[in-house]
């Protein structure tokens, strides 16, 4: 098709205006204000009912600041295209559809097509998983984002000097100019918090148009700081993190997204605790995670993961819920839980859900006789109103054992002795264990016809 024919075209684009729409945040209501329009107007045009004219084009552009070439392309083709290619799938095989028919559900029914879109790509992400799994060699590497993610960061070695430097100079600007809410009016934000209905569900939402940062007014202090932080950094330390990703390639725009968000939470935290005062208060400190916390006005688990930043103390941080599903993970310090998985249960941090805001120490031996010694404690997002939910997770700092002396909480004068546990059953090979929940790959289970030990499972030798 010609350029000039698809210039001629009506545009309809409702499913990318009503993206737009929820990405700023913004009801029909708002938006229709905002554009001079009815909100029965911008129904229609999200319903793809109306076309969307040149002079609204217009108007959307310069209301809302976005690139009017960007938004203005037209995804009927790519639909058309992306569809005849997916429906080359031999479980299509019976179906029989023209090339009129595919062109006709892009261009009339474009969310039809994109939830098509999205339930194959699913579909296939789900097919490349179960291969890998059956051939042995794990999670796609273009359907593993989380992964992707922590091979970039512990590439880097969790440090980005950039940022540090970036934030730290940062740190003394809004020091020096009375505070972030301050420091942002000078750039033209003005800081605003709102209730809960009034942010629709979001904690942080930038107002592009009225140049407005909303906050959840429910939020605790540290975690409004939190949010705030992570505004300025998203655009004050853009260059920064565009310069750190320039060059690499990643197999799904998930993992790029992933990656972005990991650097913006660098970034913030290394505007909040700035590089070099928060490890000096870190020595002076002896790791003492609450204290450290106060002094810089973050929760605990925001101070914990920022001393595996520092180049002191190298830690393995860990992130888990009572389920047992790993939500964040910096690997460091050669604890092996990184390379395998799966959890021990004889590790306490399982057991901080118990006894929740407690501080729970323990010294650990591996079955290859490395020792290391951990510092968990269970903490709770969420809830800053009644009817809110909230969500408790165990944090894990840990640390080789020769560098816990250094830790305010390792330094009794005898060491209890450690409890020895393994990262996961199936690789463990502690005969004797009573938590047990699987054998071990690679050993034989004796019969318990007529002795049943303690442990669940017999092993015979070899």
């Amino acid at each position: 098709m010609s350029k000039r024919e698809q210039m001629s075209r009506p545009l309809f684009l409702g499913p990318r205006i009503k993206r737009l729409r929820r990405e700023l945040g913004l009801t029909q209501q708002a938006m229709a204000q905002d554009l001079a329009i009815s909100p029965s107007y911008v129904a229609l045009i999200e319903r793809n009912q109306r076309p969307l004219t040149a002079d609204l084009l217009l108007r959307l552009a310069r209301t809302y600041k976005l690139d009017m070439s960007e938004l203005a392309a037209d995804e009927r083709d790519d639909y058309a295209q992306r569809l005849t290619l997916m429906l080359k799938d031999q479980i299509f095989a019976e179906i029989d559809l023209t090339s009129l028919e595919i062109a006709d559900i892009a261009t009339s029914f474009p969310g039809v097509a994109e939830a098509m879109l999205r339930l194959n790509g699913a579909y296939a992400r789900e097919q490349q998983a179960l291969a890998g799994l059956r051939e042995g060699t794990g999670a796609d590497p273009a359907t593993d984002a989380v992964g992707e993610t922590r091979r970039f960061i512990a590439r880097a070695g969790n440090h980005f000097p950039a940022l540090d430097a970036r934030g730290a100079a940062l740190a003394d600007e809004i020091a020096r100019g009375a505070g972030p809410v301050e420091w942002l009016r000078k750039q033209g934000i003005r800081v605003r918090f709102l209730p809960g209905d009034v942010m629709m569900g979001a904690l942080r939402r930038y107002d592009r148009h009225g140049e407005q940062l909303q906050i959840d007014d429910a939020l605790p202090e540290a975690a409004r700081q939190w949010q705030i932080a992570l505004h300025i950094a998203y655009t004050a330390m853009r260059a920064d993190m565009a310069a750190l990703v320039r060059g690499e390639t990643f197999a799904s725009a998930t993992a790029a997204q992933l990656v972005r968000r990991t650097l913006a939470g660098y970034g913030a935290a290394s505007i909040l605790m700035p590089l070099g005062d928060f490890a000096r208060a870190a020595e002076a400190r002896a790791y003492d995670i609450d204290t450290l916390a106060g002094m810089f006005g973050v929760d605990f688990e925001r101070a914990a993961h920022r001393l595996t930043t520092l180049q002191g103390v190298p830690f393995f941080f860990l992130r888990v819920d009572a389920a047992g599903n790993v939500s964040k993970r910096v690997d460091g310090a050669g604890f092996p839980f990184a390379a395998h998985g799966g959890g021990c249960p004889l590790w306490n941090v399982h057991r901080t859900f118990a006894a929740p805001h407690a501080v729970h120490t323990q010294w650990l031996e591996l079955p290859d006789g490395q020792r290391f010694f951990s510092v968990a404690r269970a903490v709770t997002h969420g809830g800053s109103a009644y009817d809110r939910p909230t969500v408790t997770r165990a944090i894990a700092l840990v640390c080789a054992a020769e560098h816990a002396p250094r830790l305010v909480y390792a330094q009794a004068d005898t060491p209890p002795a450690p409890t020895p546990i393994g990262m996961t059953c199936r690789l463990c090979h502690r005969a004797q264990c009573t938590a047990r929940a699987e054998p071990p790959l690679g050993r034989e289970i004796l019969p318990d016809d007529y002795r049943r030990a303690a442990a669940p499972f017999a092993f015979a030798d070899g």
